[in-house]
């Protein structure tokens, strides 16, 4: 039985922890943790439970759809070919047939696994609540598709409409849908990154050997069990003594390695090149909340500082890292939190426009030549893709949240399979979560899209409250701690476009609502380092080609 959980839309109501306690139980004051691969006996609770939930957003195992009728005439292509076998890739599959597709459905993909699911790997995972193997995605039994899976593309023949394969061979495709994702960004000195003690956390095999090794390391009988609730002074002293382990980066995915960290009884250095944790995604002004969680929680956190050197011992194994600040400290583990690199590389010379910031694509996912010319048998979808959003001045954004790779693939899947005016606009609203220290952080809308913030509701105290962004006078973000029913609200604001500062009239409202500046990092794009050469006089003659970079 294999269970998902959509936390995005997860309001923290609790009815499946109270039917189905085993499978479902809750971490703080909303936060939900899941397994979500629940012994058989579980079953009628876990289906009573997904059937309770009052948002739906308990995914189990999907029905069929054999029975279902073609619905879409288009030019009926008949071979599909989808790289990249991870949450969109499978998701987009699975609308497919839905759609009515009947063709052939191949899916690539460079890890010898079924697809799984990655938020739960820097939680519960990490911490040996739920096995890192056991968190395989739930998908429907008729998919009926061609599995390729540890096989890894190397190269795209447009004009052939061909894959090609690390083995040598070759895959032919109609419509053709790019979901290959991002990899973690590795520690940039290659000596460093080879000592024993170094990790990155992507798959579910980093998740396996970085839980192995903490759980060495935890103090005897704590590992899992320590509760996130518990005291900054209470931790530190179950912490005491032990190993440290350095995270480097203080992204959501740093954050949570620390969190989870101490949960387990570890000592836990943070060192973040920012001001704050969280500031490119939040802001420094909500990043500086975010600090304060950390440093309340026992996290010996670093802002402002770089690491410059990790030091091994004779054998190979870490022993110490030097910071920018002249300090050094001892450390058994280091944890490279350093972001992602987008799987583009076998593309390079497609005649895509692909590079650093991803693969281009239009609102409907058909991929852009490097031209800027909109391809119709090429879409993309998730992490990989950069695409327009209407909502925020038709930038594009590459967003690496799990509800907008479920949302993006459905809208690709349909856009493949449809005539040109039955075709969808992905109209996502961004939004994502993290569980940190038992806070569960919400966020609508694109924070960094801002330049004024103000917390609307509830307590900054109390770790409980909500906050909303602006830019030039329109609302265009929120986010939450440990407030995340109120979310919808604000979602539904942003879509209308709705005035900043807020005018309306909420519950736990603050007495004074004064906007101060957001403190987000400057929106440097990517794409905007994307350097083109033009050759050509006449409009069937002119083109562009890339000039790479040297990095």
């Amino acid at each position: 039985m294999r269970v998902v959980v959509d936390l995005t839309k997860c309001q923290g109501y609790a009815q499946c922890a109270f039917l189905a306690p085993s499978s479902f139980r809750m971490q703080g004051d909303e936060a939900l943790m899941y397994d979500p691969s629940p012994a058989d006996d579980q079953r009628e609770r876990v289906h009573r439970a997904a059937a309770a939930c009052p948002v739906q957003a308990i995914q189990i195992d999907r029905l069929s759809v054999q029975d279902m009728p073609p619905v879409h005439s288009g030019d009926h292509p008949s071979r599909i070919v989808v790289i990249g076998a991870s949450l969109a890739g499978l998701r987009a599959a699975e609308a497919l047939r839905e759609e009515g597709f009947t063709g052939s459905l191949t899916l690539i993909d460079g890890e010898d696994c079924e697809p799984y699911d990655r938020p739960p790997l820097s939680k519960q995972a990490l911490s040996g609540q739920v096995a890192p193997h056991a968190t395989a995605l739930p998908h429907r039994a008729d998919l009926d598709a061609t599995w390729r899976l540890g096989c890894t593309a190397i190269g795209l023949d447009l004009a052939e409409r061909r894959v090609r394969l690390e083995d040598g061979s070759s895959v032919p495709f109609d419509r053709l849908l790019i979901t290959t994702g991002v990899r973690a960004r590795p520690w940039p000195d290659p000596v460093e990154a080879a000592l024993d003690g170094m990790f990155v956390l992507r798959t579910r095999d980093d998740a396996q050997r970085l839980h192995e090794r903490l759980a060495l390391l935890a103090p005897h009988g704590t590992a899992a069990h320590l509760s996130a609730s518990q005291g900054p002074a209470e931790q530190r002293d179950a912490g005491g003594g032990t190993p440290r382990v350095l995270v480097i980066g203080a992204g959501f995915a740093g954050s949570e390695v620390a969190s989870t960290c101490r949960s387990m009884g570890l000592d836990v250095i943070v060192a973040e090149a920012a001001a704050t944790p969280l500031a490119g995604a939040l802001g420094g002004v909500i990043g500086a909340v975010a600090a304060d969680l950390q440093r309340e929680h026992g996290v010996d956190l670093r802002c402002g500082v770089t690491v410059e050197a990790i030091e091994g011992d004779p054998d190979g194994r870490v022993r110490r890292a030097r910071f920018s600040d002249g300090t050094e400290a001892d450390v058994a583990v280091v944890v490279a939190a350093l972001g992602g690199v987008r799987n583009v590389e076998w593309l390079r010379d497609s005649g895509l426009a692909v590079g650093e910031w991803g693969v281009a694509c239009d609102a409907g996912c058909r991929a852009f030549d490097v031209n800027g010319l909109v391809l119709d048998d090429v879409f993309v979808a998730g992490d990989v893709a950069r695409s327009p959003n209407a909502m925020f001045g038709y930038q594009f954004l590459a967003l690496e949240h799990w509800a907008n790779a479920v949302a993006q693939a459905e809208v690709a899947a349909h856009n493949m399979v449809s005539d040109e005016s039955d075709r969808w606009p992905h109209l996502h609203m961004p939004s994502f979560w993290s569980l940190q220290f038992g806070t569960n952080i919400k966020a609508v809308g694109v924070p960094t899209f801002s330049d004024e913030v103000v917390v609307t509701q509830g307590s900054v105290q109390e770790r409980r409250f909500a906050a909303a962004y602006g830019y030039k006078g329109r609302l265009t973000a929120a986010v939450t701690f440990n407030h995340g029913k109120w979310l919808p609200f604000y979602e539904r604001l942003i879509e209308q476009a709705a005035p900043f500062p807020p005018e309306f009239t909420t519950v736990e409202q603050p007495d004074s609502m004064v906007p101060v500046p957001a403190d987000v990092p400057d929106p440097k794009f990517l794409a905007r380092d994307a350097t083109v050469v033009v050759t050509g006089h006449d409009p069937s003659s002119r083109s562009a080609s890339f000039v790479r970079s040297p990095r």
